[in-house]
């Protein structure tokens, strides 16, 4: 693709992106780079762009990817410590053991399958809204309440077990 081809084609795109991005990523800076991003990478392949049969559509799909590496990004900085599971004035015991059982959840988070993680996450730590998860993950929001439902007896099932393990020993 010719540099003014590029330009005619891909640079009237960049205000579709941004509001896709700002819909998904909810920060405009954030939003903004990720359209930078995509721009770029799309410049980066302009010549095999003629071979892709509709590039608006590539696009978007580049922006959408982007988009959840973001947010993956941001699920994966959350810390233990970003949750408040009881009182402020714990005794060092008790915020030990609340520690060890935000690590045992998240373990056991880790070891769900790929989708059913990535939602769980988004709803139950990020405060995703089931409509937004669906946009962001391209599933139905039926899929997204099954999965979640799914993810999160499998949770309940394996804390509960490794629990009693604990407490037979």
């Amino acid at each position: 693709m010719q540099s003014e081809r590029f330009k005619s084609t891909i640079i009237p795109l960049r205000q579709t992106l941004f509001r896709a991005a700002m819909k998904w990523l909810q920060q405009e800076e954030e939003a903004e780079d990720v359209v930078q991003e995509t721009m770029l990478r799309l410049w980066n392949i302009r010549e095999q762009l003629p071979a892709i049969s509709n590039p608006a559509a590539f696009a978007m799909q580049i922006t959408k990817n982007s988009c959840i590496d973001r947010l993956r990004s941001r699920r994966e900085n959350t810390e233990a410590d970003d949750f408040h599971l009881g009182a402020e004035n714990e005794t060092p015991y008790s915020e030990m053991e609340k520690n060890d059982t935000v690590g045992l959840v998240k373990q056991i988070i880790e070891h769900l399958p790929e989708l059913q993680k990535i939602i769980i996450r988004m709803r139950d730590i990020e405060g995703y809204e089931l409509q937004e998860i669906a946009e962001i993950t391209g599933a139905q929001v039926s899929a997204v309440t099954v999965n979640l439902s799914r993810a999160r007896k499998k949770v309940r099932e394996q804390f509960t077990k490794m629990m009693n393990y604990k407490n037979d020993e």
